[in-house]
């Protein structure tokens, strides 16, 4: 009921409630949006723009309950179309700071990780960000879909696709690796 109240507050122009909102979700949409991204600079840049975004026409959200899937929403697309405009510009070569998940994944070596990160490099900005809420943020696909404004058969449908999409770059990074060492 406070978060409630908080939206409330800021749809009428608290600039203070706005804040208080954003406050505790900040981090975990950065890293969302780094996700996303892969590039730290594009990210705050993505994450700025979409809570501009979000002041601007948060009069226009009907309910306030849906605060969190709308200001999800908000910032996916965003990086999405901040990536497609980068993707037509010229490719930028940058290591990525080592960024916490949502879960541990002690599991993973540094090799998994670095196959996971040219791995994702491959895919669409679209994909990414599917995979991120899913795999990343830990939303269900119920939860993507109100998030991006989809029907659920689609996000699940989507997710299916990204997952493809990734085994499809692993296996061709996997065959360069291979190609690779045969010509060493």
């Amino acid at each position: 009921m406070v978060e409630q109240d908080l939206v409330l507050a800021a749809q009428r122009g608290d600039g203070a409630a706005f804040v208080d909102l954003l406050r505790p979700r900040i981090d975990r949409l950065f890293a969302l949006a780094h996700r996303i991204l892969r590039d730290v600079d594009g990210a705050e840049d993505a994450l700025q723009d979409a809570l501009i975004v979000v002041w601007r026409d948060l009069r226009t959200l009907r309910d306030p309950t849906r605060f969190d899937a709308w200001l999800h929403r908000v910032v996916v697309r965003e990086c999405i179309d901040d990536a497609s405009r980068e993707r037509r510009r010229m490719a930028k070569v940058r290591a990525l700071p080592d960024v916490e998940p949502a879960a541990p994944d002690s599991l993973l070596t540094l090799a998994d990780r670095d196959q996971i990160e040219r791995g994702l490099k491959r895919l669409a900005p679209d994909q990414r960000a599917i995979l991120a809420l899913h795999h990343y943020a830990g939303f269900e696909p119920t939860e993507i879909a109100a998030i991006l404004g989809i029907p659920p058969g689609t996000a699940r449908s989507r997710l299916h696709r990204a997952h493809q999409a990734m085994r499809a770059a692993l296996d061709a990074d996997a065959r360069l690796a291979v190609a690779r060492g045969r010509s060493a």
